[in-house]
């Protein structure tokens, strides 16, 4: 069922449900679609906190694919967690997804435009992978929006190694059953074939920019505190990416997984969530 919520309902709603929880407060989550910039984005919203929290997804990505553990198992007593589907991926579509050279910029200003409808002035950005570089750009974009900022598996350039990497992955027929089998479910085979192509001619036009920038301009605009985490061991972003982004974000701290891969928020969850905590309250 879809629920739409405005502010003050949220807040009595809020009120009820920390009532209900006892103190462990394992609070069910909303979910529902807002009309945002001109496409209707659909969203999930869990926990009663004062601290808001907005997950920002990887490439064809979305709440429920990319982050069940952390809106299942993040504090939801200190946090209101919220994570969208960005136009085109999972539950928001209709459109179909495409890939014009500024749309990281237009996921960014979705994502800010649907905190602000929610009645979120001012949250903090969990961005992996393709959300990590939309986080990255809207931090620097509304400055007074955010409080903190956790990115990881991302980048703020394209290399010609990273152009490489994209292209190995293009035929997602060589792809494991492991990780085709939940984007098919979500998508149908054809869409996810053919939107998964887009994207990697999409994120291959950076490379025509200047140094394959994406957003390596707007990096020294970030001025909240940011926390880059890295899997040593990711096979999509070399190491060189989180290192660049520790020298170029002002405020900033780097922390490296020695197992992690590209998905270590799933695979070492636990741990990830500890670290998240730990880095928004202090």
């Amino acid at each position: 069922m879809v629920v739409f919520v405005w502010r003050r309902g949220l807040r009595t709603l809020q009120n009820a449900a920390q009532r209900s929880c006892k103190g462990a407060c394992y609070c069910t989550a909303l979910a529902g679609k807002k009309s945002v910039n001109g496409v209707e984005l659909h969203y999930q919203q869990t926990g009663v906190g004062d601290h808001a929290l907005l997950l920002m997804p990887g490439a064809l990505g979305s709440g429920e694919i990319d982050f069940g553990p952390q809106l299942k198992s993040l504090d939801k007593k200190h946090f209101t967690v919220v994570a969208f589907d960005p136009r085109g991926y999972g539950r928001s579509r209709p459109p179909h997804r495409d890939f014009p050279s500024d749309f990281f910029h237009r996921d960014a200003r979705d994502g800010l435009q649907l905190m602000q409808t929610l009645g979120f002035g001012r949250f903090s950005l969990l961005g992996w992978s393709d959300g990590g570089i939309t986080a990255l750009i809207a931090a620097a974009l509304s400055p007074a929006n955010i409080r903190k900022l956790v990115v990881w598996g991302s980048n703020a350039y394209v290399s010609q190694e990273d152009l490489a990497i994209y292209n190995s992955v293009r035929d997602v027929s060589r792809w494991s059953e492991r990780m085709r089998r939940p984007m098919e479910e979500m998508y149908g085979a054809e869409y996810f074939r053919n939107t998964w192509g887009a994207w990697v001619d999409g994120i291959s036009q950076f490379t025509h920019n200047p140094r394959g920038s994406i957003c390596m301009e707007l990096l020294p605009q970030i001025s909240c505190p940011t926390l880059v985490v890295h899997g040593q061991k990711d096979p999509m972003v070399p190491s060189f990416h989180p290192q660049f982004l520790s020298e170029h974000i002002p405020n900033v701290r780097l922390h490296v997984m020695a197992e992690g891969k590209h998905n270590l928020h799933l695979r070492f969850a636990a741990e990830f969530n500890r670290l998240v905590e730990d880095f928004l309250q202090e």
